[in-house]
């Protein structure tokens, strides 16, 4: 099987989730840290699927990755290699469908629940109706043409969209507990001291942390199982 590749954007945010999900279950993958200078590959159609995680950057900045990045998910979506972003990932994923990406009127930290859309109907989040995410995003996304929006809620209601075997998040399904307690530390300056709106405290993030990672993990599992049925073999 060919390997899954899986773009990383920061030191801080790694495969996660995304990638121990694709271990256990055998799945061959391949690295590219684009922040260190790897090269975007030319030809989509060398991987069963396209992984794209977080990052502190915007899509709209002007990075040497961002082009050619662009032009290899806009080609990965034409020839059905499947494709999914978290967050930045999510971003750059929209932004190459059309969609605009922009500044959010309200910036998300922490900890939120978000609605599934036709849940009963929806075959990526195992028939739940709501589930509590984690979010770090001063971006969001505008909803791509042809794709259906299949997350919400009342901060930003591009949560999540597919588009056939392509999905991409505004939040991040793919936490580990080592992800959030280095995001934590080292974007502290960005974190109140009490929690305000849709930005929470450290300690609220870190509260119940493990249990709240057990079931955003449980979601993760059936999404990344739904979008891997369509994998390139």
């Amino acid at each position: 099987m060919k390997p899954v590749a899986i773009f990383c954007f920061s030191s801080t945010e790694g495969p996660g989730h995304f990638g121990e999900w694709l271990d256990a279950q055998g799945v061959p993958r391949r690295l590219f840290a684009l922040d260190r200078g790897e090269r975007v590959p030319a030809d989509s159609r060398a991987f069963s699927g396209i992984g794209m995680m977080g990052g502190p950057m915007s899509a709209n900045d002007d990075l040497p990755w961002n082009a050619p990045l662009l032009g290899l998910i806009h080609d990965s979506v034409s020839v059905d290699v499947p494709v999914i972003g978290h967050c930045l990932g999510g971003q750059l994923l929209a932004k190459s469908l059309g969609a605009k990406v922009a500044r959010a009127t309200t910036p998300e930290i922490g900890w939120s629940d978000v609605d599934v859309i036709a849940a009963a109907s929806n075959p990526w989040f195992g028939q739940r109706d709501r589930f509590r995410t984690f979010q770090w995003h001063y971006d969001a996304f505008g909803l791509p043409q042809g794709a259906t929006r299949v997350l919400t809620n009342a901060i930003n209601p591009e949560q999540a969209f597919t588009l056939g075997k392509h999905v991409g998040f505004q939040c991040h399904i793919e936490m580990t507990r080592e992800m959030v307690e280095n995001w934590c530390a080292s974007s502290s300056d960005e974190l109140p001291p009490q929690s305000t709106g849709a930005t929470q405290s450290k300690a609220d993030i870190l509260e119940d942390v493990d249990a709240r990672l057990a079931a955003l993990s449980r979601v993760a599992d059936d999404v990344y199982a739904k979008w891997a049925q369509g994998l390139a073999r």
